[in-house]
């Protein structure tokens, strides 16, 4: 006497579980992936001597800051067109080529910023860049 449970079919399993070999992959490639970056070391190198130079430090930069009032600063000393046009004039003469980082508030007057490139042109200098937020 057989004992038989669930339908009384003769078929046999039709499909095979594919998710035991898919987390058995998943593992073996998670240790592959560790023990690759663990087993690739740095290589040794012995770099060689040159002669080159060392690079000039960069440029000296200058904040000129444009308030709404028309007020001008060179960094947080304030002064007028005349004195910021001897502080260019004074930059030139020392050898410096500064890079000026010009600040202008928004509601500054154009005219005013429209004086200090002018200013700056005269006296020589062509590295000038707008601060903006």
């Amino acid at each position: 006497m057989a004992f038989e449970l669930g339908d009384h079919s003769d078929q046999g399993m039709n499909e095979m579980n594919l998710i035991p070999l898919i987390d058995i992959m998943l593992v073996l490639m998670i240790i592959f992936l560790v023990t690759a970056t663990v087993l690739n070391p740095s290589i040794p190198l012995d770099l060689p001597k040159t002669s080159a130079s060392i690079n000039d430090a960069p440029p000296q930069v200058i904040q000129v800051s444009i308030d709404k009032a028309g007020e001008i600063y060179w960094d947080k000393e304030k002064l007028t067109l005349e004195g910021l046009n001897q502080r260019f004039a004074e930059q030139v003469q020392a050898g410096n080529n500064p890079q000026i980082n010009l600040r202008a508030d928004k509601e500054g007057k154009y005219d005013t910023v429209a004086q200090v490139l002018a200013v700056a042109s005269q006296a020589g200098l062509t590295k000038i860049a707008f601060v903006s937020e």
